[in-house]
């Protein structure tokens, strides 16, 4: 039996998840960038979570569109737009020069424009490419601990194989929350850096406008279309998406515990 919902379900997810939302918005970690070797720290674990946040958008292209050949119809054709039009933008998005860039090619740019080290990160696309597992290319990657951490919960929810859950961890765990976290990244490093990081501003400001003009408005109403009427379904939404924002917190933390190992 389905027990009903909320009249409004995101409102009211929303509000649960206010209290954790919260503690990773007002972050310490975002005031604690004061050079560029502070910067291409925060850089060298924050890539691993550009590159898996593409993980979760292709499980749920991967779930919830047929790509596989023979092609047939497969699910609801309005989630499906939904899917395909975000997978554009993080995809095959355009560069400063107006060029087509997935925002982890950005983001790898920004890194070596600011001399951060890549080294970490194309380990483990190397060991990926390689048939590793993710917690094998992990540990070939030399990741921190925190960054190990905070991949492997984004892979339990994918493997978990609920299309619901993978989508609250992609709205509410990601979307609907980065707009906040890279408002106040990219104030202070303009403040800080004035026209040292053209490329890492821009991939800032283009997360913050998609992300906030788009890609949220069209990820809740995936979340809508797969919970329904489930009560079950948007509980499980709000505990999921609760982890990947602790997860996220554990990331930071990590950053700061190694700007302050690293200053000392």
């Amino acid at each position: 039996m389905i027990t009903q919902v909320h009249p409004d379900p995101i409102a009211d997810l929303q509000q649960t998840l206010a209290p954790a939302r919260e503690q990773l918005v007002a972050h310490g970690v975002y005031q604690s960038l004061h050079s560029l070797p502070d910067l291409r720290v925060f850089m060298q674990h924050h890539v691993f979570a550009v590159w898996d946040f593409m993980s979760l958008l292709k499980a749920l292209q991967r779930e919830l569109t047929c790509v596989q050949v023979p092609w047939v119809p497969r699910g609801n054709p309005a989630t499906r737009r939904l899917i395909n039009d975000i997978v554009l933008e993080e995809e095959t998005d355009v560069d400063p020069e107006g060029n087509p860039a997935s925002h982890f090619e950005l983001y790898l740019r920004s890194m070596r424009e600011c001399g951060a080290d890549t080294a970490p990160i194309e380990r483990l696309l190397a060991a990926l490419a390689q048939g590793a597992t993710v917690a094998a290319a992990l540990e070939q990657a030399q990741a921190p601990a925190s960054v190990r951490k905070f991949v492997l919960e984004t892979f339990r929810i994918i493997d978990s194989g609920q299309p619901h859950a993978v989508a609250a961890a992609f709205t509410f765990g990601r979307e609907d929350v980065i707009p906040d976290m890279f408002r106040h990244l990219v104030h202070d490093l303009r403040q800080r850096f004035p026209g040292q990081l053209d490329t890492f501003t821009y991939y800032l400001d283009r997360h913050i406008q998609l992300d906030e003009e788009v890609h949220t408005p069209l990820a809740q109403q995936m979340v809508r279309e797969l919970c329904g009427d489930d009560a079950h379904r948007w509980a499980d939404s709000a505990a999921v998406a609760a982890r990947c924002m602790q997860a996220r917190v554990a990331l930071w933390d990590g950053i700061q515990a190694e700007l302050s190992a690293v200053r000392q």
